[in-house]
């Protein structure tokens, strides 16, 4: 079954090409012009993956991923002329997993929406425990102790993450590459934060971690005990 992508633009031309150009690659395609049509296109529809204009009739492609952030998972590749590095910025933080600078390469932007929803991962994923954690992987939920706990997107990538690799060290680079992009590779302290609100939810002492444990100098590590 193909991929279904939600392509958001108010460009009738840029939206008709890159419409045309992702159903040649053989994903399901369908599109909106404004930012409401895109949250009921979403809403009624949820798609595998958003490809998503930054400049809307009714709103920002920022406001767009922050709302969709609030109850989908789905991979937002950001497309934008706007190339400044603050629009950059708001629109990762909001949720964003990738951005795309206008005029680009279409082969660009195809490399870019496979490696994230390779990112995003297959379902029928299973169900590890870690202590009083419980994170399905197939559902992306996450419990402690049967009460489930809210994740920020970032925190559960991390999350799972670790989980595909409990018991292994990962470095802060990779875990920074693999969650964010290789522009992160060397922001420690932005992986430290996440990481520390991470065991704020997820451990009965976030002071003395007994599951997300840091390797000093290292990275981090996932145990069961």
């Amino acid at each position: 079954m193909s991929a279904r992508i939600l392509v958001v633009d108010d460009e009738p031309q840029f939206l008709r090409a890159l419409a045309t150009n992702l159903r040649g690659a053989g994903y399901d395609v369908e599109t909106a012009t404004t930012a409401a049509e895109a949250l009921s296109a979403a809403g009624l529809r949820p798609p595998d993956a958003v490809v998503l204009d930054l400049l809307l009739p009714d709103g920002t492609g920022t406001e767009i991923c922050r709302e969709l952030r609030t109850w989908s998972e789905a991979p937002i590749v950001v497309v934008s002329a706007l190339g400044d590095e603050p629009e950059k910025i708001a629109a990762l933080d909001a949720g964003a997993d990738d951005y795309v600078t206008k005029p680009f390469a279409i082969g660009e932007l195809l490399a870019r929406l496979r490696a994230a929803l390779r990112r995003a991962g297959p379902t029928g994923e299973p169900v590890v425990e870690v202590g009083p954690v419980r994170i399905d992987l197939d559902k992306q939920s996450v419990t402690v102790d049967g009460a489930r706990v809210h994740l920020t997107p970032y925190e559960y990538r991390i999350l799972r993450l670790l989980v595909i690799n409990a018991g292994k060290l990962l470095t802060h680079k990779a875990i920074l590459r693999e969650v964010w992009g290789p522009a992160y590779g060397a922001e420690s302290n932005y992986l430290h934060v996440y990481v520390s609100q991470l065991r704020r939810k997820l451990e009965p002492d976030p002071s003395r971690p007994r599951y997300l444990l840091t390797e000093p100098g290292a990275g981090y590590r996932l145990v069961g005990s």
